[in-house]
C-alpha cells in the first residue's frame, strides 16, 4: 500500500487522535508608525477606523483593542495584525494611542 504525501493523517494506531500545531503567526514589521485609516467598504455605509502598523503580538493587541474600545465607547475586532474599531472619530484614537507612547498618523480620507 502506497501512502500518498498529500493526505492529512487524522489518527493513527500508535499515537491516537492526531491533532495539527497550531501556526504561529509573527507581527508584520513596520516604520513604527501607526496609522490610522477610515474604512466603509463592505459594511452598508457604517464608517470604521483601522488601526495598522502596531507591530504587537495578537494578545497585546486584543489587550489594546479593549482599551480603546472601552474608552471610545464602541465596538470592534482585531483581524489579521489590525485593530478594527466601530468609530469615526479618529482623533480620539490618535490622543489615546499617543499618550501610550505611539507615533501616529491619520492616513486616507
Amino acid at each position: 500500500m502506497r501512502i500518498d504525501p498529500n493526505v492529512l493523517l487524522v489518527y493513527s494506531t500508535d499515537k491516537g487522535k492526531i491533532t495539527a500545531e497550531p501556526e504561529v503567526k509573527t507581527p508584520p514589521t513596520g516604520d513604527g508608525i501607526v496609522r490610522i485609516h477610515r474604512d466603509t467598504k463592505g459594511r452598508k455605509g457604517k464608517g470604521v477606523s483601522i488601526i495598522k502598523g502596531l507591530m504587537l503580538d495578537e494578545k497585546a493587541l486584543e489587550s489594546l483593542a479593549k482599551t480603546l474600545k472601552k474608552q471610545c465607547g464602541c465596538g470592534g475586532t482585531v483581524k489579521d495584525f489590525c485593530i478594527e474599531v466601530q468609530t469615526d472619530n479618529r482623533e480620539l484614537l490618535k490622543t489615546l494611542l499617543e499618550k501610550q507612547n505611539y507615533t501616529v498618523k491619520l492616513a486616507g480620507g
